[in-house]
């Protein structure tokens, strides 16, 4: 039993020691030396050059309603339909509007009647008065008559002549040429005086219509270019001019809409064309822009990392402005050095890096 007990003891202690030298051996691991992407310093202003999306729009563009409240019984335009001055677009249910025509009409007959007859009343009695048969009072009084007559047939014409405009209102005409770009009601519907319908894009200039953060509102006061590409049209790129900017914010959206006007635009530029809006700063001074993911912040500092010869190390910046993912370095940096843009959370001061 004692010779057994000692022949595990041993055994034990030899399997003990193998352990122990595999795993010093497993313990010698390869230093890795983290791969990051990094970005050459220029001094330049590219980075001054600030991109907006945007849609083509018209100049003048005019919502389109009804002057009289009514159901649609016809709609004559679809969606980007091209129409002319004097085209009737759609039409409301008039029957109601004629019936009021009709009674202002026999208004009409019925003061003028009665005006002929204080005419012929008036006449006849100022005979009378001329040869003394009636007195001046009772003369006033035919002449009072015939004065309330003409004053009520003056009174029904004006409404018969409203009435015929209202039913001249029931057809939605076009006012002059142009495009239909969006539509707001369908026949069936019974719509409000005022309403609107449809809007009409009148031929004529094009427009792109971007929103602006409000820090960017000074810069596109004094903007000297602007350059603008299409989505759809890649090879066409043409200038542009800022013609509005709106003096109030959007309520949701806290942002400023602004009117870039077309110059000489090719004609396959349509309505409601992706456009890009590229617009550079007025300040023609050199600068430094990186990502914003370079910035390394350690306490209340940012910093970047440096690549010098392989190896990182930490440098203090002091940063400007910032936008469309890049910032400003006002000082720290020169032309030529080398920064990490990805990876920064990871690195160590002195750490050998692979770009």
């Amino acid at each position: 039993m004692k010779k057994s007990m000692a022949t595990y003891t041993a055994i034990f202690i030899l399997l003990l020691s193998f352990s122990l030298t595999g795993c010093s051996k497993s313990e010698t691991v390869k230093e890795e030396i983290p791969l990051v992407r990094s970005q050459t310093v220029k001094m330049d202003a590219s980075g001054q050059i600030a991109n907006y999306s945007g849609e083509v729009r018209g100049r003048y563009e005019t919502q389109l309603a009804f002057q009289v409240s009514g159901k649609i019984i016809k709609r004559n335009v679809e969606l980007g339909s091209i129409v002319n001055p004097g085209d009737v677009l759609m039409e409301i249910d008039g029957k109601d509007i004629r019936q009021t025509v009709n009674i202002s009409s026999a208004q009409v007959a019925s003061a003028q009647s009665q005006l002929r007859l204080a005419e012929m009343n008036l006449e006849r009695y100022r005979k009378l008065y001329e040869q003394g048969a009636i007195s001046s009072a009772q003369l006033d009084q035919y002449q009072n008559t015939y004065e309330v007559a003409l004053a009520n047939l003056r009174q029904s014409s004006a409404q018969y002549t409203q009435g015929a405009n209202q039913l001249s209102y029931s057809t939605l005409v076009a006012d002059s040429n142009g495009v239909i770009s969006s539509i707001n009601a369908e026949a069936g519907q019974v719509v409000s005086a005022g309403q609107s319908i449809l809007t009409l894009v009148k031929d004529g200039e094009r427009e792109i219509e971007i929103n602006i953060p409000e820090n960017r509102i000074d810069q596109m006061r004094n903007i000297q270019q602007v350059h603008i590409s299409f989505w759809a049209l890649p090879s066409v790129i043409t200038e542009g001019k800022v013609r509005e900017i709106s003096p109030v914010a959007d309520k949701v959206s806290r942002t400023y809409k602004i009117r870039v006007s077309l110059i000489n635009p090719p004609a396959s530029v349509n309505l409601g064309m992706t456009a890009n809006v590229a617009v550079a700063n007025s300040t023609s001074q050199q600068a430094v822009y990186i990502p914003l993911t370079a910035i390394y912040q350690t306490d209340t500092l940012p910093n970047v990392w440096i690549i010098k010869d392989g190896v990182v190390s930490l440098r203090p910046v002091k940063v400007g402005g910032f936008g469309d993912g890049n910032i400003q370095i006002l000082e720290g940096l020169q032309d030529g050095d080398v920064v990490v843009t990805a990876g920064v959370q990871k690195l160590r001061e002195g750490e050998k890096v692979r770009i």
